[in-house]
């Protein structure tokens, strides 16, 4: 008997559109304070975006500070974090999605 032909996802797809969450924290330098980063990752990557901690300060004005939870897909989340490398961000530290999977 014949299988119909049916279209078959990967298990890379599979894995790719799981949630999950990974925590960053992130450097914005000076520079960009007028661009809406954290904005574009929601808007951009479809992403949800928890402000853990934020240090804006006159006192260290050459960049500012943000803990950040990052809500999405495992293909949504590489995407804000290359958006983020490709902005030449510094990202402090990073948690793997694999750790943080729900």
């Amino acid at each position: 008997m014949a299988i119909p032909n049916k279209e078959v996802k990967s298990n890379t797809d599979i894995l790719d559109n799981r949630r999950t969450q990974t925590r960053i924290q992130v450097r914005i330098p000076k520079y960009l304070h007028e661009e809406p980063v954290i904005s574009r990752l929601v808007s951009h990557y479809g992403i949800t975006v928890i402000i853990a901690d934020a240090q804006v300060s006159a006192n260290v004005p050459q960049y500012s500070c943000f803990d950040l939870e990052l809500r999405g897909t495992v293909s949504q989340i590489e995407s804000a974090l290359t958006y983020l490398d490709e902005l030449d961000l510094e990202v402090l530290h990073q948690s793997s999605p694999e750790e943080d999977g729900w």
